[in-house]
């Protein structure tokens, strides 16, 4: 933490897009989206992964809907239409992932963001499967200068690695991760 002309001064660590999944509120880099849509009528594709609901048409492109809580662990129903669009440039077919409700843009400093040891100690299955790139811890309210991060009211966020929780639809599709 840096402290100078008794303000906070600290970087951006995370710069995202926050989402709710069943119970639990989670993120991926702003950088990796395209956009967020409705969802459209949904066409389920044979011997798919589970993860993977089916395909839709998407301004003229075959987009893959994708539901990450299979990966993730996550409990709950999912009765939305909306869909993250990721920008992937590795893709060779664009790629939504199923969200019960996008929530906010956000940014965090380095103080609120954890990406070290202390992600390992939360146990889920996200964690466990490295699918994740840290934990964002998400005030409730107003640090003074003086107050410690560890004391504040806080939601945490489960900052998602994409890249690693779409490595493993495509393990899931070649049958290395079934359920």
């Amino acid at each position: 933490m840096n402290l100078e002309g008794g303000e906070r001064q600290s970087e951006t660590a995370a710069h995202v897009v926050e989402f709710e999944l069943g119970n639990e509120v989670c993120a991926i880099d702003i950088e990796a989206v395209d956009s967020i849509v409705e969802s459209k009528q949904v066409t389920r594709v044979p011997r798919a992964p589970d993860a993977v609901e089916g395909v839709m048409d998407l301004r003229g492109e075959t987009t893959a809907i994708v539901d990450p809580r299979e990966f993730l662990a996550i409990e709950g129903e999912l009765p939305s239409d909306n869909i993250l669009v990721l920008d992937r440039a590795d893709d060779k077919q664009k790629i939504g992932l199923r969200v019960a409700e996008v929530t906010e843009v956000s940014d965090y400093p380095e103080l609120q963001v954890d990406t070290g040891e202390d992600v390992r100690r939360i146990g889920t299955a996200a964690v466990e499967r490295d699918l994740v790139k840290g934990v964002i811890r998400k005030l409730n309210e107003e640090l003074e200068e003086d107050d410690d991060i560890e004391d504040a009211d806080v939601d945490l966020v489960l900052w998602l690695d994409i890249d690693r929780l779409i490595d493993a639809v495509d393990d899931a599709d070649n049958g290395d991760n079934q359920r």
